[in-house]
């Protein structure tokens, strides 16, 4: 991980724009700051769509099993399964007959997972996959069952267009017919409520932020003083696109394996992309993509839409 993480780290802060990865916002301090994110007021997305699963697991459930058969609920990217668990006590309440398949290519994550799943819910049947998405999903394509497939929290939201369609592309083709995805998306709304969500009043995302700079310190000795610079996130209505920047208040230099790195003052690192959606948008990709669209659950203020596609 250390090679390629410095690889990253340097091929994104020697191009022009600066950059960083933000799937290195998650280390283990990272991880705990997310999850504070994830409880503040500001932040919206989580709430909403614990509250779409809860007033949607009925629903969900009939569409799920369909046909009468035996199904795998497939999650990519479950993280600590908190929304998830809804959907899991509902259905073995109504002793639906599936197996739940966590897809993520950390196996830490899956093991705390998959602990914490057998104390709380010791009747579940669970199959825990350490793999990226697409690998696992041909795997599960060969046992007959319908896949269900997660992909909540709009994680698409964190790709760009280019990539987003290009991911659906490769969900659909590893799909078999018949199979269904539900995939979140954070809607366009009043663009007040989007920029807090992503600078809350208790300074929390903008550590989270600053924390990859520390976690670079930390991993790569860079020597980086976090304290010269600020967190500036922006959100731009026209494009629906929220995008997050460290920018460093003054000249600065400092090395990672030997190679300098040098900022002038006020000069920009983009960390974060988080793409914001109309339901037109949502029903292109879908399209555009292949997928039939089947049904869409929104939170009472319509902030999100958990869309459920089929192959």
């Amino acid at each position: 991980m250390n090679d390629t993480f410095a690889r990253e780290v340097l091929d994104g802060l020697s191009a022009t724009p600066k950059k960083l990865p933000s799937k290195y916002f998650y280390d283990k301090k990272g991880d705990h700051l997310f999850q504070q994110i994830m409880k503040l007021d500001e932040y919206y997305l989580t709430s909403c769509e614990h509250e779409i699963l809860s007033s949607s697991k009925e629903a969900l459930l009939k569409l799920s099993t369909a046909g009468g058969k035996p199904f795998n609920l497939v999650e990519f990217g479950a993280g600590d399964g908190y929304k998830t668990k809804i959907l899991l006590r509902y259905f073995l309440e109504q002793k639906a007959d599936f197996e739940y398949a966590p897809i993520d290519i950390s196996e830490n994550v899956l093991e705390l997972l998959e602990n914490n799943l057998k104390e709380e819910l010791p009747d579940l049947q669970l199959k825990p996959v350490a793999d990226d998405y697409f690998s696992a999903l041909h795997s599960l394509r060969n046992g007959g069952r319908r896949n269900v497939i997660l992909f909540l929290g709009s994680n698409i939201g964190n790709f760009t267009e280019e990539l987003a369609f290009n991911f659906l592309g490769k969900v659909y083709d590893a799909m078999k017919r018949d199979d269904l995805l539900l995939i979140g998306f954070d809607l366009k709304k009043d663009p007040a409520i989007i920029r807090a969500a992503y600078n809350d009043s208790k300074g929390v995302t903008r550590e989270f932020n600053l924390n990859l700079l520390r976690r670079i310190n930390t991993e790569l000795k860079a020597g980086i003083d976090v304290d010269k610079f600020i967190h500036y996130p922006v959100y731009n209505p026209m494009t629906g696109t929220a995008k997050s920047y460290l920018v460093s208040t003054e000249d600065q230099e400092f090395e990672i394996n030997g190679t300098k790195i040098s900022l002038e003052a006020w000069e920009a690192i983009h960390t974060e992309v988080s793409q914001k959606f109309s339901l037109n948008d949502i029903t292109r990709m879908a399209i555009q993509t292949g997928f039939t669209e089947l049904e869409n659950y929104f939170d009472k203020r319509r902030y999100f839409v958990d869309a459920v596609w089929k192959k």
